[in-house]
């Protein structure tokens, strides 16, 4: 296997990295920043919005939606780069979202404030129609995290980090969460950012346990990937498709007034085996 090389670094808190048009793309949330990179680390800031957290999706016909997590909406840029209303979540504290390929759009929170301290309640997962409608598909998700759809749009997979699991789930015609089951059982793995490849194994990220990690469904691991500090979400792109990008920064505590150290986040390319399949 290929060593990890640096692509980006002196970032902060780094996340939602999302291969598209031949660049990856991802959020700086302790700058309120979306970069697209190539692989050389030639960078640009893309949107700025001031949320954390603050993660990103690619709709089918290439619009980006971004979640604006303390005005409880979610936002798309135009092709000008302006940004306008997507649709309205009806509340604040949201976190991770992916859109499959027929244009519904899943996004997730947690039940709590993390940052805040707040007593752990479960939260769930919530579905954005392409008409704009809004219905909640599935709840009692511990610490709802990372979402990946496998390429024919049957499955939503959510990284539940808290109980150490991805949870599986059949995707109905119109867009409901149905078969609810424990995808893959993690043991003290605690996913993060995801994403699917081709031979329908995931990618986790770990921030505790500094690594990034490749299972199948059921559980078993297939590759590891051991960092110097935590990783936050992953992502596969590339010319080939099999470029796994890893987001990492040294974590300090939700508590924290600043969670990861100043300047520590970096953007990291691994080449691997399989390329990625299904979104993001």
């Amino acid at each position: 296997m290929s060593e990890a090389r640096v692509v980006l670094g002196g970032r902060g808190l780094v996340e939602s990295p999302r291969w598209h048009g031949g660049r990856l793309y991802f959020s700086d949330w302790s700058a309120g920043e979306i970069l697209a990179t190539d692989l050389a680390g030639q960078s640009e800031v893309v949107a700025r919005v001031p949320s954390l957290p603050l993660c990103t999706a690619w709709l089918p016909d290439g619009r980006m939606v971004i979640v604006s997590s303390a005005e409880g909406r979610l936002l798309v840029q135009a092709g000008d780069g302006g940004l306008t209303r997507y649709a309205d979540l009806g509340r604040p504290g949201w976190n991770d979202v992916v859109a499959d390929g027929r244009g519904n759009v899943y996004v997730n929170r947690a039940g709590f404030d993390p940052m805040a301290g707040e007593e752990v309640r479960p939260g769930g997962v919530s579905l954005v129609t392409p008409d704009g409608g809004l219905r909640e598909v599935a709840d009692d998700v511990l610490f709802p995290n990372g979402m990946a759809v496998t390429a024919d749009n049957s499955t939503l997979i959510v990284a539940d980090s808290f109980r150490n699991c991805l949870l599986g789930f059949d995707i109905g015609a119109d867009g409901t969460l149905e078969n609810r089951r424990i995808w893959a059982d993690l043991g003290d793995g605690a996913p993060d950012g995801i994403c699917l490849d081709a031979q329908n194994a995931v990618w986790y990220a770990d921030v505790p346990n500094r690594r990034c990690v490749r299972v199948a469904e059921g559980g078993e691991v297939r590759q590891t990937i051991d960092l110097d500090r935590g990783g936050f979400a992953c992502a596969l792109g590339g010319p080939a498709g099999t470029t796994l990008f890893i987001v990492t920064a040294v974590w300090q505590g939700m508590t924290e007034a600043q969670p990861v150290r100043p300047g520590s986040g970096q953007v990291l390319a691994v080449d691997v085996d399989v390329p990625g399949a299904g979104w993001p």
